[in-house]
């Protein structure tokens, strides 16, 4: 599939798996791109997140490795490493590790992930730009019905 002009009609008969994944990608690669250059990667975040009893973590109780894969399994990718990435984070002081191998989140790393959040919103407007938040909602919607459509689960 090429990018170039495409009439309407044309386009209303494209696969929408197509153009989905040329977006996750697009999207996927902007978002980390961007964390990058403020010096972390988004499964440092992630794990941030996972174990904040402010942000995903129900308790603020640790997890092991294991524990925190299972807890991300539908939005980490194969390439991430997140025994590498904790490592980093337990260097940095943002995460400990206590003796049965659960990982816990620091007071550093909460407000660590408290300041990387702040990188979100600049992130999303970047992408959104040029995108009114009608046609945004519209787009979702008709992306859940694809969802629905195919059998699956539409959060």
């Amino acid at each position: 599939m090429t990018t170039q002009q495409i009439s309407d009609a044309d386009l209303a008969g494209q696969p929408a798996a197509y153009w989905t994944g040329v977006a996750y990608e697009a999207l996927i690669a902007y978002t980390r791109a961007q964390q990058a250059k403020k010096g972390y990667t988004q499964p440092q975040f992630w794990l941030l997140r996972n174990l904040s009893e402010h942000d995903i973590s129900p308790d603020g109780e640790g997890m092991t490795l294991p524990e925190l894969r299972e807890a991300m399994n539908s939005y980490i990718r194969p390439e991430d490493d997140l025994a590498a990435e904790a490592e980093v984070l337990v260097e940095r002081g943002w995460l400990s590790r206590d003796l049965e191998d659960r990982l816990w989140l620091t007071k550093e790393g909460e407000q660590a992930r408290i300041d990387l959040a702040r990188n979100a919103p600049a992130i999303r407007a970047a992408l959104h730009e040029g995108i009114d938040d009608t046609d945004y909602v519209t787009t979702v919607k008709v992306l859940q019905q694809l969802i629905r459509n195919a059998s699956g689960t539409a959060a």
